[in-house]
């Protein structure tokens, strides 16, 4: 008996490697993370693929022309093949470049494929067991990714499977009649037809493009179409709950995802709320330093600008602070800048100008010139990279962090909400972006409000639609996350007359300015970031100024200074706390201040906040859990009751008398009588655990016992979540060959592979006689040969000078054959069944030893006798005897006289047609 298995596996680039939105037809490719943020996923992704799959090889099918239509392929490919190469880890793993469209046109072109890969496919080998003998290990699968689709995966993965599948069928020794590998490959190709049908659903939603039916094809681009633009946004939200589990949004699940593992969330809500509320004894604190800016660069034009050249950027970002410090506007205790920023977030507003063509469409083209600029400044002193931005026409937002923070950011999304026009145009609007740092979410908010010096409803409304319309997948808003920083311009100004704020700017007395500053007004009203923190204003309004000025607005308008550009912060109280604890620190922040750069007419402000993040120590995580799993027992919070006598539920007012004893312990909700037992089902575990204590009750004589349903149900829950817990079965792992040595072989085996702990479990056969080679089992046979076996029984043996292989019954019939139980008697033999079989009339013109008039060298095909089976058709009613004297009496068969012809053959009436009515 023999087994053989080999492995392709087909993991998508943008799922795992890279995370980008694409448009249809253009295939223009959009990285939403930066090219060295998605280093470290990457490299988990190649590391798991060697840790379950054994050695790798990376097929890259992705387009490489860097003009046209591709250019997106090209560029995405290139950064895939790079940071591939670039990383010591993974640089065992070969990568194969393979232009498809250009390479392969319609069935050509995959030999120079083939030509690149054939020594690896050699290594690899695959799994070939042969009786109890593992013959073959396979050691290594292909990865082979595309881009939009899984046409090219599936093409070039079914032409690797025909290769593997001759081998395969070579070590089998099927290949001696080529019918058996046309049947193999037409089987073959329709389940990887069928595969590729029902994985292209869930990724593309329609099936794959084969090329056998235009009109089929087309249908099916068509409906990828309507599916990308228009339904795909929620594709990796359904994912993610079919993974989670939990498509609701309350605080509970929010705090629950940023503490706990995937796995931990299918547990009770008793039990996350438990966890949640003792988050302090299993979390390690991380301090961190944000620094987050923002700037109206007025459309972006002079931020080069020869006037003010020695005036960059890193007077906004780097070294703002100890500017300020250096001009004694600020006192700060030495040390507190020179630990450097973990993250920085820079907003901006007015990227481009704000006109007709741009609220359209907004050119990318400012976008990408501001991120190389500070991605320039940033790096000055120390490295960041950056880990994603977006941009909603004018309002932009960068994230930078430290490349040392990658491995511990995950879950990082974007939006953004337009509220021009109504929420038609995006000229006004805010963009956002969340992380999970270590285990504590954080969200970075950039936006612009409403214009002009009375609109402060509209700027509110802005305010209040932002907040609302936010969302992230899985259902998480604002208010889900641990910190959120907010920063734009807000457009709050100063109700005073510009004459007066400029005297009171003078003597910089800023408190009797923020007395009339709206936004302050506003805050106290409950209005607007009634629960935000900002840091203490000390330094002059930030708007408006003449451009390449230090004067404020002299146009014809002639606006109000005000502090229009601010930096807000909120954190989220802990779930157990329903105010403030005496110890609670939202966030300090250490500098707060404007710079002086006068490329437009606003002064950049910045922000340095200290927050504390928290990472999760697993380890007393899991002492935790066990704590809390021990403290609020089983979760079917169900008991059992029995007495020695049963009677004792049949009396009518017993459930009563039961029911009134345990009220004590909690509120009943189900109450079931199954056998002779009493199952009663509490509203939790905690309760179901109470009434267990009490042991015993007593209903008028009788003594009723009481226990849980479930008594190990610490263990039983963790099975349950094993289940959520990624279970694959290595390839290859050490240790598991032994598996197959050592076993005895006088045993046939019949290899199953079974889901669990990756255990090889083996099924056993009647064991056969010693000497013997181990043989196939023939194939079925057709009721022709059955007959022909029936008539071989009743002769003396087999044809002279051929001798007679005796088979055992379990190398006749294959292990998966069984017969009715109603058929077999173990007293009778088959020669000694009750049934009379009539011999068979002789064929007419067979050849067989007896005929002198056979040629020689005609085949003789040789019946082995058929094996002594226990069988008797007791079931079936007897066969009438035919007529005459007995059953072996037949009526004669007229002979053929010599020279005569054939019999004539009567004529056949033509059939009646009946008349048409």
């Amino acid at each position: 008996m023999q087994r053989i298995l080999f492995t392709i596996v087909d993991n998508l680039i943008i799922t795992l490697s890279y995370y980008f939105y694409y448009k249809v037809g253009s295939h223009k490719v959009r990285l939403s993370r930066g090219p060295e943020a998605s280093c470290s996923a990457l490299s988990k992704h190649l590391k798991i693929l060697k840790d379950r799959y054994g050695k790798q090889v990376i097929v890259n099918l992705l387009g490489s022309s860097l003009v046209g239509s591709k250019e997106g392929e090209a560029t995405l490919s290139s950064l895939f093949h790079t940071q591939h190469t670039t990383d010591e880890n993974h640089s065992d793993i070969p990568h194969v470049l393979f232009d498809y469209h250009q390479e392969v046109r319609g069935n050509r072109g995959l030999d120079k494929l083939e030509h690149k890969v054939q020594a690896y496919l050699a290594e690899f080998k695959f799994f070939y067991i042969k009786d109890t003998n593992v013959e073959r290990i396979q050691t290594g699968t292909i990865r082979t990714n595309c881009l939009d689709c899984l046409d090219r995966t599936n093409c070039v993965q079914t032409f690797f499977g025909l290769k593997i599948l001759e081998g395969q069928l070579r070590a089998m020794e099927l290949l001696e009649k080529p019918q058996n590998y046309t049947r193999f490959e037409e089987v073959f190709r329709q389940m990887w037809i069928n595969n590729g049908n029902e994985v292209s659903k869930i990724y593309a939603g329609t099936g794959a493009i084969q090329g056998g039916s235009k009109l089929m094809d087309g249908a099916r681009s068509a409906a990828r179409t309507i599916q990308n633009n228009l339904l795909d946004q929620s594709k990796q939200e359904a994912i993610d709950v079919l993974l989670l589990g939990h498509t609701f949004n309350t605080e509970l699940t929010s705090y629950a995802r940023s503490l706990l593992p995937s796995h931990y969330l299918h547990t009770p809500p008793t039990v996350l709320r438990a966890m949640v509320r003792r988050w302090e004894d299993y979390i390690i604190q991380k301090p961190l330093t944000v620094i987050v800016g923002t700037y109206n660069v007025n459309g972006g034009k002079h931020f080069r600008s020869v006037v003010y050249k020695d005036l960059s950027l890193s007077d906004w970002l780097l070294d703002a602070a100890k500017i300020a410090r250096s001009s004694s506007l600020v006192s700060l205790e030495d040390g507190e800048l020179d630990n450097p920023a973990d993250i920085y977030a820079v907003g901006f507003q007015e990227i481009v100008d704000l006109n007709a063509g741009n609220i359209v469409a907004a050119s990318s083209e400012n976008k990408k010139a501001w991120g190389e600029e500070l991605s320039k400044i940033l790096n000055r002193d120390r490295g960041y990279v950056l880990l994603t931005s977006l941009q909603l026409v004018g309002v932009c937002l960068y994230v930078f962090v430290r490349p040392e923070l990658i491995p511990y950011i995950k879950d990082v999304a974007t939006d953004s909400v337009k509220t021009g026009l109504g929420g038609a145009a995006g000229n006004k609007g805010a963009v956002a972006l969340r992380l999970v740092v270590h285990s504590t979410s954080m969200c970075f908010v950039c936006s612009h409000f409403a214009a002009g010096q009375s609109q402060v409803k509209e700027r509110c409304e802005d305010y209040a639609e932002i907040r609302r319309k936010i969302l992230f997948p899985m259902g998480r808003s604002l208010e889900s996350h641990d910190y959120v920083f907010w920063c734009g311009d807000f457009n709050f100004r100063l109700d005073m007359d510009k004459e007066e704020v400029k005297e009171y700017i003078g003597r910089q007395d800023w408190s009797v300015l923020l007395e009339k500053d709206q936004l302050s007004i506003e805050r106290e009203k409950g209005n607007v970031f009634e629960v935000y923190e900002e840091g203490e204003i000390n330094f002059p309004p930030t708007y408006k100024y003449d451009l390449f000025s230090e004067d404020y607005d002299t146009s014809e308008k002639c606006r109000v200074p005000a502090w229009t550009d601010r930096v807000l912060w909120r954190r989220r109280m802990p779930l157990r706390e329903k105010y403030e604890p005496p110890d609670w620190n939202p966030g300090k922040c250490i500098h707060y201040g404007r710079a002086e750069l006068k490329q437009s007419d606003h002064r950049p402000v910045v922000a340095v906040i200290q927050v504390d993040a928290f990472a999760v120590d697993e380890e007393r995580r899991d002492q935790v859990f066990s704590e809390v799993i021990k403290q609020f027992g089983p979760p079917d919070a169900t008991v059992i009751l029995s007495s020695d006598d049963p009677s004792v539920f049949l009396m009518e007012d017993s459930d009563e008398i039961i029911l009134e004893q345990l009220s004590c312990c909690g509120d009943v909700i189900l109450v079931r009588h199954l056998g002779e037992e009493l199952w009663i089902t509490f509203s939790d575990g905690l309760a179901a655990l109470a009434a267990s204590k009490l042991i015993e009750v007593q209903v008028e004589n009788y003594i009723v016992h009481i226990r849980l349903k479930t008594e190990d149900w610490k263990n039983h829950l963790e099975k349950e979540m094993a289940l959520c817990i990624n279970s694959n079965i290595p390839l290859l792992a050490p240790g598991e060959i032994t598996t197959f040595t050592g076993l005895n072989s006088g045993f046939n085996s019949d290899y199953v592979m079974e889901q669990g702990r990756g255990m090889m479990t083996l099924g056993f056969a009647p064991p056969r006689s010693e000497g013997k080679a181990p043989s196939r089992p023939p194939p079925p046979r057709s009721p022709a040969t059955e007959r022909k076996l029936l008539e071989n029984n009743g002769s003396s043996g087999p044809p002279s000078g051929k001798s007679s292989t005796k088979q055992s019954p379990t190398e006749i019939f294959p292990l998966s054959m069984k017969l009715p139980v109603a058929t077999v008697d173990l007293s009778m033999t088959l020669s000694q069944s009750t049934v009379d079989h009539p011999p068979l009339p002789p064929r007419q013109g067979s050849l067989n030893q007896s005929n002198p008039t056979s040629p020689k060298d005609s085949p003789k095909k040789i019946t082995p006798n058929l094996p002594t089976v226990p069988l008797r058709i007791s079931a079936l009613p007897p066969v009438p005897n035919r007529a005459g004297n007995g059953p072996n009496n037949l009526p004669p068969v007229p002979l053929r006289q010599a020279g005569a012809g054939p019999p004539p053959i009567p004529a056949r009436q033509l059939p009646i047609i009946p008349p048409r009515k």
